[in-house]
C-alpha cells in the first residue's frame, strides 16, 4: 500500500439530498491516514490491454476515536474521468451509528445540469476477519442536488467501538470505496430531450416497484411462524459464607433451608440459600449422615447451579431483546409501506389538480417535487429498516440456539434441586 499523510477537512452535504443551501468552509484538522486506489480487472488478458472493471480506493484513518470535528472528507480519487471522495460522521449523522456516503468532488466545476451514474460499494472492513466485514452496495444519479449518497445508519456506534469486533483496531478505522463498472465522465442532462411519444421510466414507477417488493418481505415475514420462549426474572447475588456453625445456627440453617425448598428455585433466594447451604455444609452435628453428604455435594456445585439460572436469565432476555428489535423493524417497514399507499393515494390527487387548475400549475409542481422527495427519502429510510430486519432474523436465531442450551443447562439444574428437595421436603 501507498501511504500519504497529510490533512483532510470536515464538511459537505448530508445523505441523500442535502439540507443546507451552501456548503460549510472546510476547517483544516490534522489527521494521520493512509490511501490507495487500486484497479480490479476481470479475464485473462494482460492488464495494459484491457480497461479497469472497477476501482477500489482504501482509506485507513488512524486515531479514529481522537476525530472531534461533525463530518470529514477523504482525499480526492480519480478513476477513469470522474472524481470521487468518501464523506465519513465519526459519531454518526443525527443517529446512533457511523454515516458512510459517496460524494462527487467535483460537483462545483461541472456545467449546469450535470448527471453521473455510479454502482458503488461502501465496506467498512474488519481488521481481524475481513469475512465479518461490513459491505452495503447501491445504484444512484448523482446530480447538483445530490451530490453524495450513502448509509446513515451503516453500522451503530456500541458495534463499531466493540473490542471483540474488528472494525477498531489499534484506534484504526479502515473504509474501502468500490466504483463498479466502466467509469462514464459526467453527462449534461439539459442538453438532450427524450424523443418524443416513447414513455420515459419516473420516479413513481421507482416507488411501485421498490414497495410492491417490500410489500412481499412484510407479507412473508408475517406468515412465517412466530419465535416465541419464556420469561425469567431473576438477580444476581454474593454468596456468603460463616465459620463451624452451633447446634442452633444448624436448626436455623435447616429450617431455612425448608422454606428455600418449599418453591421452585429463584435467584432472589441464593442469598439465602448459599447461607444455609454454608453453615449446613461444615456442620458437625444435627444431620444425618445422608444429609451432610447431600449438602456437601450441593454446596460444592452451588456456583455452577445458580450460573446455570443465571445464564438462562441473560440468554433469554437477549433472545428477547433481539426479537424485539426485530418486530420493531417489522413495524417501521409496514408502517412505511402504508405510507407508500397514502403518498401514492395523495399523488394522484395532485396530478388531477395540476390538470385541472392550469392557473395554479407552479404551485402544484412545487407540492409534487416536495412529495417526491419526501418519497426519496422514505425509501431510504425503508432499505435501512429491510437491512436491519435481515441483520436481526440472524440474531435472533443465534438468541434462540443459545436459549435452547441454557434450557438444557437449566433441566439438569432442576433436576438435581429436585433431588435435594426429596431429601429435605
Amino acid at each position: 500500500m501507498s501511504g500519504r499523510r497529510g490533512c483532510f477537512s470536515p464538511c459537505g452535504f448530508s445523505p441523500r439530498r442535502s439540507r443546507n443551501s451552501t456548503r460549510v468552509q472546510p476547517v483544516a484538522v490534522p489527521l494521520s491516514y493512509e490511501s490507495e486506489l487500486v484497479p480490479c480487472f476481470e479475464g485473462e488478458q494482460a492488464m495494459g490491454e484491457r480497461n479497469p472493471t472497477s476501482w477500489k480506493y482504501t482509506w485507513k484513518i488512524t486515531n479514529f476515536t481522537s476525530l472531534t470535528q461533525k463530518k470529514y472528507y477523504s482525499e480526492v480519487f480519480t478513476p477513469g474521468d470522474n472524481a470521487w471522495r468518501i464523506l465519513i460522521f465519526p459519531k454518526g449523522n443525527s443517529v446512533e451509528c457511523l454515516s458512510i456516503y459517496l460524494d462527487t468532488a467535483d460537483s462545483v466545476r461541472l456545467p449546469y445540469g450535470w448527471s453521473r451514474s455510479a454502482h458503488f460499494r461502501l465496506i467498512l472492513v474488519d481488521q481481524n476477519n475481513n469475512d465479518y466485514s461490513r459491505i452495503k452496495e447501491t445504484e444512484h444519479d448523482f446530480t447538483a442536488r445530490e451530490s453524495d449518497w450513502g448509509f446513515t445508519s451503516f453500522i451503530p456506534l456500541s458495534e463499531l467501538h466493540d473490542s471483540r469486533n474488528g472494525y477498531l483496531v489499534n484506534n484504526t478505522l479502515t473504509v474501502v470505496a468500490e466504483i463498479l463498472g466502466p467509469q462514464r465522465p459526467a453527462e449534461n442532462t439539459q442538453v438532450a430531450e427524450p424523443p418524443a411519444n416513447v414513455p420515459q421510466a419516473t420516479p413513481i414507477d421507482t416507488f411501485d416497484t421498490y414497495f410492491t417488493n417490500l410489500e412481499e418481505i412484510i407479507n412473508a415475514a408475517q406468515s412465517s411462524p412466530a419465535r416465541g420462549g419464556s420469561n425469567t426474572n431473576n438477580q444476581r447475588s454474593a454468596l456468603l459464607t460463616y465459620e463451624a456453625p452451633t447446634l442452633e445456627e444448624v436448626e436455623k440453617a435447616k429450617l431455612s433451608l425448608k422454606e428455600c425448598l418449599s418453591d421452585i428455585f429463584k435467584l432472589n433466594v441464593k442469598d439465602r440459600l448459599a447461607e444455609a447451604m454454608s453453615t449446613l455444609s461444615i456442620a458437625k452435628r444435627g444431620l444425618s449422615l445422608d444429609q451432610q453428604k447431600s449438602v456437601k455435594a450441593f454446596w460444592a456445585n452451588f456456583d455452577e447451579f445458580t450460573s446455570d439460572f443465571l445464564t438462562f436469565e441473560q440468554d433469554n432476555a437477549e433472545f428477547e431483546l433481539q426479537k424485539l428489535l426485530k418486530d420493531q423493524m417489522f413495524a417501521t417497514m409496514k408502517k412505511n409501506h402504508e405510507t407508500h399507499i397514502s403518498y401514492k393515494q395523495l399523488l394522484g390527487e395532485l396530478t388531477k389538480e395540476e390538470e385541472e387548475l392550469n392557473k395554479k400549475l407552479e404551485e402544484v409542481k412545487s407540492r409534487r417535487e416536495k412529495l417526491i422527495s419526501d418519497w426519496e427519502i422514505l425509501m431510504v429510510e425503508s432499505e435501512e429498516a429491510k437491512s436491519g430486519h435481515k441483520g436481526q432474523e440472524k440474531k435472533v436465531a443465534e438468541a434462540e440456539e443459545k436459549k435452547r442450551i441454557a434450557e438444557e443447562r437449566m433441566s439438569r439444574s432442576t433436576t438435581a434441586w429436585s433431588n435435594l428437595k426429596m431429601l429435605f421436603g
